[in-house]
């Protein structure tokens, strides 16, 4: 049986929720045929917001994977601008990327936790990096790796608690300690923390919660009791952190949140959170045209136009991580873009259409009604800054297209590809970094990746 638990969706008061740029605000160049516009505002924000949620605890904000889509560097300085004292990362290049990109041991603690034997240990401590061991090979090759560096290594011992991934077992911890604490007396390296990570935290009160939370604690104390001073004990994912206060700790370590989506969906939208998204996705109307009824539409006709109508393509497609199955028409629902409203979007009203048909490599179709105004070069807007159309947004937001398409909203930010240029507002603060080139030092100015 799940546990009983009360969510608490209050957002703290002194969190600012007023976005300070739109993406609407910036051109869209005449060359490009897509972009994804990042609110570095917005990502300061919701660590802000997140930092309300755990008041107890430091927060890491996780980088990993290019920053989930948003960009690496530019979104590691706005969550520090926000109060986030670590950054995470999942593997060695990206905690060396970091630092590559100016930040400092003094800016930030930076933690890498997924390598395999023959990773940079080395480069990593030499670069102020701390690393999670999660196997008991690992230990012995940080060891190698200080030595060579001539500094004395940070470990996190990451533990399996439950998860079945990635971790030490809890039948291999005694030995590890142990030889983390011959480790320590040769003066190599020192094990600063324990983490592990949750199974089943986005369904709170599931059984294997309480259980892992368990295991967590009997983890540390065998660490403790052995000797270790733990700086941090860590547990707690986006979703813990939201949803139970129990598992914050000394350090959380929110993800999908800091990009401001909800990794509770079920439960609340982001905006009940206090989080807003970071990231919309736009591309330019590359064909408009008339089609008489019963015209069908992309490959195998899984679409039928009903009437004459019109129809657009949009630029994008599943080699930019607009994903095959969130096509429309006979194979579902189809995934939601924002047409018309005026401005550089067109002089049509404001509407919510569906994919028609089949999502192609390259694009996909919309049919925009009968007589739609649209014309080539309009913008459409694929997701951005909303609560989402299901819960009456006038715009989709990354959880739309995760439900049109039968996933999770993390895959749907992570996904986007190149092809759909960065570009950023919001923050000017700390975007000098060896990834982006500022095009404007002022706030709200655009900035290209």
């Amino acid at each position: 049986m799940r546990e009983s638990v009360t969510v608490s969706t209050e957002v703290p008061s002194e969190v600012p929720t007023a976005p300070t740029a739109a993406a609407a605000d910036l051109p869209f160049p005449d060359e490009a045929l897509a972009r994804a516009v990042v609110d570095l505002s917005a990502v300061r924000d919701n660590v802000r917001a997140l930092a309300g949620h755990a008041p107890t605890a430091a927060v890491m904000a996780v980088v990993k994977a290019d920053g989930y889509g948003h960009g690496m560097l530019p979104v590691a300085r706005a969550a520090l601008a926000g109060g986030a004292t670590w950054l995470g990362t999942a593997v060695p290049a990206e905690a060396l990327a970091l630092r590559a990109g100016g930040i400092t041991p003094a800016d930030a603690r930076v933690l890498t936790w997924l390598a395999t034997p023959g990773a940079p240990f080395d480069r990593l401590v030499a670069a102020g990096v701390d690393v999670g061991v999660a196997a008991p090979w690992a230990l012995d090759e940080v060891a190698a790796g200080a030595r060579a560096a001539g500094q004395v290594a940070r470990v996190h011992l990451k533990v399996d608690t439950g998860l079945g991934r990635n971790g030490i077992v809890p039948a291999d911890l005694p030995d590890v300690v142990r030889r983390a604490a011959a480790l320590e007396a040769e003066g190599v390296l020192r094990v600063v923390g324990v983490m592990s990570h949750l199974a089943c935290a986005d369904e709170p009160g599931h059984p294997s919660i309480a259980l892992q939370a368990a295991a967590f604690d009997d983890a540390v104390r065998l660490v403790e009791r052995a000797g270790r001073s733990l700086e941090v004990r860590h547990l707690a994912n986006s979703a813990a952190v939201l949803t139970d206060p129990r598992l914050h700790h000394d350090l959380v370590r929110p993800g999908i949140a800091v990009y401001g989506h909800s990794p509770v969906p079920q439960l609340g939208a982001p905006g009940d959170y206090g989080l807003r998204g970071a990231m919309t996705l736009q591309a330019r109307l590359a064909t408009v045209k008339d089609v008489p009824a019963g015209h069908g539409v992309s490959y195998g006709h899984h679409y039928t136009t009903p009437r004459a109508t019109r129809l657009g393509v949009v630029p994008l497609g599943y080699a930019d991580g607009i994903q095959r199955h969130a096509s429309g028409g006979d194979l579902g629902v189809g995934g939601p873009v924002a047409v018309g409203g005026g401005g550089a979007a067109g002089t049509g009203e404001a509407r919510v259409l569906r994919v028609a048909g089949r999502v192609c490599m390259d694009q996909f179709v919309l049919d925009l009604g009968p007589g739609a105004p649209e014309r080539a070069g309009d913008v459409v807007t694929l997701f951005g800054e909303s609560d989402g159309v299901e819960r009456g947004g006038d715009r989709p937001n990354a959880e739309d297209w995760a439900r049109a398409a039968g996933t999770i909203s993390y895959e749907i930010v992570t996904g986007i590809g190149a092809r759909a240029a960065r570009a950023y507002t919001g923050l000017e603060a700390g975007l000098e970094t060896a990834a982006v080139v500022a095009a404007d030092t002022e706030t709200g100015k655009e900035v290209q990746r």
